[in-house]
């Protein structure tokens, strides 16, 4: 706001304004206090741990027989041969099997790509394409917005849950010439030789 000098005209209006106004009372003002610089004596507490029941990596249980959410089982970091994880990266890897879930519905995806990957596994292979699409487009007309893609997101957590997670090695996106953000390569442990 610019601070300009009132012209007379607005200063005799503004006498007027001033002198026709009347006081709040007492009671109905507003005290304005300074505020007293905070001094901490003692560091802040330190956070509450948390119940046993409800650590990180543990189960809760549920009375009377509650159903919990699946929830993936725990894995450590997959140990993959750099060089074939860029391979792998940049498409110079062939897929020896491909699974296209479009048009599917969660329940339908979800048994085809547990089938498939796992017998894909038993078949030996090693690198696996599974093609997920990257969702409906946004409708400009639609009242409320909806996330796009929903295979594309829990494709990769079915992958990291049992009984897949066994099989799975690594999930990556696939590179452009195998379908892109539309797609992910699945790389598959070595099945075991008996």
């Amino acid at each position: 706001m610019s601070r300009r000098k009132l012209r007379p005209e607005e200063r005799e209006l503004w006498q007027k304004v001033a002198h026709s106004t009347t006081p709040l009372p007492q009671s109905l003002r507003r005290k304005v206090e300074t505020p007293k610089p905070v001094v901490r004596s003692k560091p802040d507490p330190e956070p509450m741990d948390l119940p046993k029941a409800f650590g990180i990596g543990t189960k809760a249980t549920l009375p009377h027989g509650q159903i919990t959410t699946p929830q993936p089982a725990p894995r450590s970091k997959p140990v993959m041969d750099k060089k074939t994880f860029g391979k792998m990266r940049r498409g110079k890897l062939i897929p020896e099997a491909k699974m296209d879930l479009h048009g599917m519905t969660l329940d339908q995806a979800h048994t085809a790509l547990t089938r498939f990957i796992l017998t894909s596994h038993t078949r030996g292979f090693r690198l696996v394409l599974v093609i997920t699409g990257k969702g409906q487009r946004d409708d400009p007309h639609d009242p409320m917005p909806r996330q796009r893609g929903v295979l594309k997101r829990q494709v990769p957590m079915w992958l990291r849950m049992a009984p897949l997670n066994s099989a799975v090695l690594e999930v990556s996106e696939a590179h452009l010439r195998h379908g892109g953000g539309g797609a992910y390569y699945v790389y598959l442990r070595r099945t075991a030789r008996s």
